[in-house]
Formats: C-alpha cells, structure tokens, sequence
C-alpha cells in the first residue's frame, strides 16, 4: 500500500449529526463578571462574527489545550495565528495532502478552539493524491539531506531574531550617516527591525509544520499497514516499534547530567548541589581552576541547550531555562545525589532498542514472506521521519521562540524608556498591531525631538487588559462547542489531541454533572504500573513543588519537565494521545503514563493516593486524603 492510498484509508474528517446533546453554542457563551470588552484584546479574524453565525454554529469546535492551555495573551496571539497559518498552509497548498486541510480557529474568552475543515470529494481527493504522490514522495526519497538543510534554515532563522538590532534611538544619528552612508535613519530602521522580527515569527511556521506533517503520514501508514494485518495490535505497541530512538527533546536533560557527572570528575559536586542560583554557582565556584573548568562547561551547555521553555514555549509567560536557571541547578543537584547513591544515569536507550526489535522480530514472525517487505519498507520510513516529529519542537517551540519572547522584550525596554508603560511585560498586552503603532508614535516623536503620546493613552488600556486577563483566566472553558461530532476518526485528532469518541462521551458526562468516579480513564501511554502521592501541577512555576516518590498529574506536560521525572514514579495528563510529548518522554524514561484523562487535575487532589496503570490506560484514586499542604 502506498503513502497516498494508505492516507486516503486511514483518514475521515468527523461530521456532526442531530443530536439531542450538544456542547454550548459558541454564540451563546457568556462573558466572565469582569471580562466585558474582552473582543478588544484580539483581531476580529480571531473572534466568532455575528454574520457567520449560521455557518459557525453548526461546526463542532474542539478546545486546543493540548498546545494552547491559557489564555491567550494579546501579542502572544500573532503565535497561534502563525502556527495554525503553517499548518493549514502545508496541507492544503505545499504538498496537498489528499484527505486533509487545515483548520478553522477561533478565540472564546481567551481560549483556542479549532474546527477540521470540509473533505474534499472523493474526485478532488484523487486530484491532489495525484500531487501528493510527486511532492511527498520526494521528500521521503531525500528526506536526511532535506532534512539536514532543513536544520540549516531554522538555525538561521533562530540566529537571525538573535541578532536582530534594536537601534537604540540616540540624540543624533551617527556622523557616518552625514558623510558617508545616508540611508535609513534609527527611526526607519526600528519599524524595520519589527517587521522583520513578525516576517521571523511568521515563516517560521511554515518550516515548523514542512516535514511534520510528512512525518505523521509515514507513522500513519505504518499504523495502518500494522492494524491490517494485525487486528487486534494496540497503538502503545505499535508505537513502541519505533521507539527507542535518540531526539533532541531529551538533549538539554542529558546536558544536565553530563554536568553533574563532571561537577563529581572535577570534585567541585558539593558546592553545585549547595547552589540555587546561577550567583552562588559563580560565586562558589569561580575562585578554583576546577570551578572555572566546570562553569565553562555549564555556558558551554547553555546555548542552545538551555533555550527549553519551562511550558509549550506558545506564552511569553513561560520563561525558558536561560532566563531562569532554577530547574536546571535543582536537577543537576539531584543527580549528583544519585550519582552518590551508585545509579546510571544513562538513559536506557539500547535496553529499548532491544525491546523494540524484540517485538518487530514477533510480528514479522507472523507475516507472509510477500508481506514483509512492505512492512520493513514502512517501519524504515517511520523510523527515518520519527524523530523530526519530536525534533521540530526544540528548534521552534523552544529554541526560537525564547528568542523571538526575548527580543521582544527589547522593544519593550526601549518604549519603556520613553514612557509609554513601566514593565517590560507589559508590551504582551498588545496586539501585534497596536505594537506597530506605538513605535510610528515614538518614531515621530523622536524624530520631530518631542514627547510620544503613548505614555498617555497606553497604561489605562493595558491595565484594563490585566484585569480581564485575571476574569478570562478564572473561567472553566467547555472542552467543546457546538454540535456532537458523529464519529470521531482523523488519526491526529485521536493520535495527538487524545478526541475519541469515548473522550466526547466523557466530556458530555461530565457536562451533564455526572462522572465522580474514582477511576478515570485515558490513552495508555506509556506501559507499566505505579501507585504514589498525586502532585497536580497546573503551572511550570509550580514544579519545584514536585517530591520523590509522587506521581505528577498535570493538564498537559512539557518537555522540559524531563528533569523531574526522576523524582515521579508516573504521569496522569488532562490532553493529549498515544504520540503527544508526555506519551512519548514516558515511553523513553520508561515510567507508566495515562494521558487524556481530560478531568484528572480537577478530579484528583494533591496528596491522594493514586495507582496509575499505563497498560490499561486507567487512573484509580484509592483514597479521598489530600494533603492540604
């Protein structure tokens, strides 16, 4: 079977039929007390209209909380715009994927929700198939030198936004201006520096979303080729096939190791686990050869390895280990300690590779001579394309956009500087746009050698902002809106949001006021058992809450948390499914996982004991005691 056929199969866009239940109408959502106005904050392109109303009613919408939790903040938005742009743009015109186009978005007090956009016909299906098979195909046949140049983009891009200057608008242009290069003055040169900064945030979406979704058809087809001949495989299985493969995303935590292994080499270990902050690394550590020889390693690791935002890397809010080395340190500390106590800790990658083989080695065992071909040539493919799918995450979700958070706040200083509002974070609580006209203020302003109005009509706007940020925040938005979907069948709707038709009966269950089990139920995600103390997370900042021995329980996880999962002895996740992050890092580190329960954190208590079960995809609460500490 090939790509094109197997994609055509394997994937159906979900319609809703009548149904006596229905999620709220998205038109009939109510403001939060204290949020009126809260439209202002985002373009309308991002808002439910009134003139659509008959078209939009009648769509089911999902809630993206897997990739976007919180609200959404005014500038952040230019963000989700951008990847939602990328994707649907990748699909639907760069390699025409037969079955599938983008989606539709809009903002609902703040939060994100998504709509799959019509199928084409079957005829128009096998138009673009037609397309897909030439565009696809050569991207599978070239894919590591592709890649590899791929890789070259996007570190361009990310050096690019790095090195970007804010000029710094002085009281005379430079006298080389005058005598020699007469050309844009800083005032030109600051609104250029935007725009190449958004140009930046933009494109970088199209190369975030250029071989994802390629990689996704490769595992798909796998999957499929795995569900036909074997009807009655799990997908924790058959993701485990291509498991056991080295990515980027588990980079940065073995950077720390690797830290804390030299921190013992170099006898420096006891004043690095003493530490808390980068000051008391410098200052214990800089009068000694070997304390410079270890803080050389450290700034060694830190670029780029510490450019890992503490959440999904979509919120300016996330600050990322360079900005805040706390997590880091805490980590490396506690690998030393376990250094001390006679562990490994390499993680097990060749006893997972083993694993792996063993179980590809089963079921080839089943297939017929004719049929192992076909399946060895879509495992190597799957395997090949497997780790962009992770990959592509640290290059843009973290590395760039620290980088692009950050270089926004540079702006920020300088419109701080002249008084337009007095915290650097403030600049989040404008749109994009408004970005744009505040600099044309101080562009004129500075040019003519008078005083900008921003300070005048900014901070009672961004005030306001913050309170209904505040109401948006405290509101419980309904995990969908509009009609009940029929079915539910697109392979990443199920795959990596964690929607089934099981997750829509449990939502409507809950919606109705039922669902107080003390059993939740999910995606296995990652195979094993284990019982502990609940620790629910709902916030990066509140992960040095997490103790040895508990078992984390968190709306969504990041990748960057991959440091506590030496302290937890299981996961529970509100979003996602078999092929989301917290999936796949628990595969990896081998600790029992269930992800999309979609109540666990309103459901479960910190301090209840709870037994994870990651083979069966069940979560127990097996008593009512919370610790109310």
């Amino acid at each position: 079977m090939t790509i094109t056929e197997s994609k055509r199969n394997s994937i159906s866009t979900s319609q809703p039929v009548p149904d006596e239940r229905h999620f709220p109408d998205p038109y009939e959502i109510t403001t939060p007390e204290g949020a009126e106005g809260w439209e202002e904050m985002y373009a309308y392109h991002n808002r439910f209209l009134g003139s659509r109303r008959a078209e939009d009613s009648a769509k089911t919408w999902f809630r993206n909380s897997l990739h976007y939790p919180e609200v959404s903040y005014p500038f952040d938005q230019a963000m989700v715009d951008g990847a939602f742009t990328g994707t649907g743009v990748t699909n639907t015109r760069v390699f025409a994927l037969p079955p599938a186009k983008g989606l539709d978005v809009r903002i609902v007090n703040g939060y994100t929700y998504m709509s799959t956009l019509p199928s084409p016909d079957e005829a128009e299906q096998a138009r673009r198939a037609e397309e897909f098979a030439e565009r696809a195909g050569y991207y599978f046949q070239n894919w590591d030198t592709l890649y590899a140049e791929w890789e070259g983009r996007v570190t361009d891009a990310i050096r690019g936004v790095h090195a970007l200057e804010v000029p710094a608008l002085s009281e005379f242009e430079p006298i080389e201006r005058v005598l020699e290069d007469r050309g844009p003055t800083q005032g030109n040169q600051l609104l250029a520096a935007y725009h190449r900064l958004l140009e930046y945030g933009d494109q970088i979406w199209t190369l975030h979303s250029e071989f994802l979704n390629l990689g996704y058809a490769a595992y798909l087809q796998f999957l499929t080729l795995c569900k036909e001949h074997f009807p009655e495989i799990d997908d924790q299985t058959i993701s485990g096939m291509v498991s056991g493969v080295d990515v980027l995303l588990f980079r940065p935590d073995d950077e720390l190791r690797a830290l804390a292994r030299k921190a013992e080499e170099l006898g420096v270990g006891d004043i690095v686990r003493a530490a808390t902050t980068e000051k008391d690394l410098t200052d214990g550590l800089g009068g000694t050869d070997a304390g410079k020889a270890w803080l050389a390693a450290l700034e060694e690791s830190k670029d780029p390895w510490f450019y890992f935002s503490y959440g999904s890397g979509m919120y300016h809010s996330h600050r990322s280990w360079i900005d805040d080395l706390s997590l880091p340190i805490q980590a490396i500390g506690e690998y030393i300690d376990r250094l001390r106590k006679g562990e490994d800790l390499t993680r097990p990658l060749e006893r997972l590779q083993a694993e792996r083989d063993s179980v590809v080695e089963h079921y080839r065992a089943l297939l017929d001579e004719e049929d192992l071909p076909g399946f060895d040539e879509a495992l190597g493919l799957a395997r090949t394309v497997f780790p962009y799918v992770e990959n592509h995450n640290f290059y843009v979700e973290h590395w760039f956009l620290t980088n692009f958070w950050n270089k926004t706040r540079e702006f920020s200083r300088l419109l701080c500087k002249w008084g337009f509002w007095d915290d650097v974070e403030d600049i989040f609580f404008l749109r994009r746009a408004e970005v744009e006209e505040a600099i044309v203020d101080l562009q004129m302003a500075w040019g003519a050698g008078g005083k900008p109005q921003g300070g005048f009509h900014w901070p009672q706007i961004i005030e306001r902002r913050k309170e209904i940020y505040a109401a948006l925040d405290a509101w419980n938005p309904p995990p969908a809106l509009g009609p009940v979907p029929q079915e539910v069948s697109e392979p990443l709707t199920i795959m990596l949001w964690g929607i089934t038709p099981e997750t829509v009966e449990r939502w409507l269950t809950a919606q109705d006021g039922g669902g107080n089990s003390n059993t939740l139920s999910g995606f296995a995600g990652s195979p094993g058992v284990a019982e502990g103390p609940a620790r629910v997370v709902l916030r990066p900042d509140q992960l040095d809450t997490v103790q040895e021995g508990e078992i984390l329980v968190a709306p969504v996880t990041s990748p960057s948390w991959t440091p506590v999962f030496g302290r937890i002895r299981g996961a529970v996740s509100d979003i996602g499914g078999i092929m989301c992050h917290a999936a796949i890092v628990s595969r990896e580190y081998e600790l029992p996982a269930v992800v999309g329960t979609g109540f666990g954190t309103s459901t479960i208590k910190t301090g209840q004991l709870i037994r994870v079960d990651g083979n069966t995809g069940t979560v127990t609460i097996l008593d009512e005691a919370a610790d109310a500490s």
